[in-house]
């Protein structure tokens, strides 16, 4: 997307402006149609298990949910939004199909058990993707006899930034590799069974290393034998954020893996359910920062564009120095005109570290703008993942309202906090 681009002075085809008048900014704004195409994209595959830490609005479930989307969780609080966005808690008998075995409508992926997550697994009978040895025996105390899945370390990694590289020795996450057998092992003395593989090396990863995972999980799943029933390719699909960025050769990628399967399929006799676990890829390009310029000023030979939105509302920029797309839209709802001008972009906080415009380490670059004044919007695009999940309270600040904009109307599908809220729970 071009951030000059005079056609985009708007959100799913809803004017920024009258979104910005109708529920105040900052505002999240969600085009359902682009999820619904991302999740079509992926329809190759026997099932799509949305990583709902990338945005888990209950709109935003219920909008997968309706497209045959299943959903991974990796808290009691995930597991209890699925459940109030209409999803059974575990597979209803005979679901599968074309002898595939059947589907887990919601899996507890995590490295612990905390005790409420624990709880709620055994209460609503959740699958679980075990990343650590000893949630075995946790949960064989409470679920005598159940099925599992490995998360397995494959002893490397990927991501578009060091903190989302979830493989290799650097990575908490997963049962590190060279220990499978014995973790097998550990899990027939406790009782379970072993039915399904997953590996995830990190977020926003490149294609190349994604397509690695197949063939470690190829090699761990001789170990784990003919229990084997579902294999997972993890996340990590990544999307473009910057105007040279493509989207990747997804049918490519699930050939790669289809392939995969088809052998497992042969060597055990018996047909392999076939995952993939996306996040951000479902969501990402479908949602938008609506922000509002709140003052514009000159420190030395640097323009400053200031906004209402920080990043207690995203956080991505501070925490990884992603890039995000900015358009200018005028307060009277038509786009920016003017010849760019280079800003940085930051926002109100009671930190250094509060720019939208930076790369990762803290460095503050510009990015050539249409000239923008107060009363006019910045929008940020590709802000549908890892946005509002990540926001905070930080310098007591509320959280943004969330929207869905959906065949040209709009809804509030979260109401934006007030003061109230803020101190809700707090005593003198």
């Amino acid at each position: 997307m071009q951030e000059t681009d005079g056609a985009a002075a708007a959100v799913g085809g809803v004017p920024v402006a009258e979104l910005a008048r109708c529920y105040g900014t900052p505002l999240y704004a969600y085009d359902a149609e682009i999820i619904r195409q991302r999740c079509r994209d992926l329809a190759a595959w026997d099932t799509v298990r949305f990583a709902q830490k990338a945005c888990s609005n209950l709109a935003v479930l219920n909008l997968v949910r309706q497209e045959g989307v299943v959903v991974d969780a990796v808290s009691a609080g995930e597991i209890h939004r699925a459940l109030a966005a209409g999803y059974m808690p575990h597979a209803a008998p005979g679901n599968g199909e074309d002898g595939l075995p059947p589907v887990h409508p919601i899996v507890y992926t995590a490295d612990i058990f905390d005790r409420d997550s624990l709880a709620a697994v055994a209460s609503h009978g959740i699958h679980v993707n075990c990343g650590s040895a000893d949630m075995l025996d946790q949960l064989a105390e409470r679920m005598p006899g159940a099925a599992v899945t490995l998360r397995v370390n494959p002893g490397f990694g990927h991501g578009h930034s060091q903190k989302t590289n979830t493989g290799g020795e650097g990575s908490k996450h997963g049962i590190w590799h060279e220990d499978i057998p014995q973790v097998l092992q550990r899990a027939e003395w406790a009782g379970l069974m072993v039915s399904g593989l997953h590996m995830h090396i990190g977020s926003g990863s490149d294609l190349a290393h994604l397509a690695e995972v197949a063939g470690a999980v190829e090699r761990i799943a001789a170990d784990v034998g003919r229990s084997l029933t579902t294999i997972s390719a993890g996340g990590g699909l990544p999307v473009p954020y910057r105007p040279d960025e493509t989207h990747a050769d997804l049918g490519g990628y699930f050939q790669l893996w289809d392939a995969t399967r088809k052998r497992l399929e042969d060597r055990f006799g018996h047909r392999i359910r076939l995952e993939i676990e996306p996040g951000r890829y479902l969501t990402a390009e479908a949602g938008s920062l609506v922000t509002e310029v709140r003052a514009t000023k000159r420190m030395g030979s640097k323009r400053y564009v200031l906004v209402d939105a920080g990043f207690n509302t995203l956080a991505r920029p501070v925490l990884y120095g992603s890039y995000h797309p900015i358009r200018v839209v005028a307060a009277d709802g038509r786009p920016a005109a003017g010849e760019p001008q280079a800003v940085v972009v930051g926002g109100p906080l009671c930190e250094s570290g509060d720019i939208f415009t930076q790369e990762e380490g803290g460095f503050v670059t510009s990015r050539p703008l249409p000239p923008a004044a107060v009363g006019d919007f910045l929008v940020l695009d590709v802000a549908g993942a890892y946005g509002f999940v990540m926001a905070s309270n930080y310098n007591s600040k509320p959280l943004p309202a969330e929207v869905l904009v959906d065949g040209g109307q709009h809804r509030l599908v979260r109401a934006r906090q007030t003061s109230d809220d803020l101190i809700r729970g707090e005593t003198v």
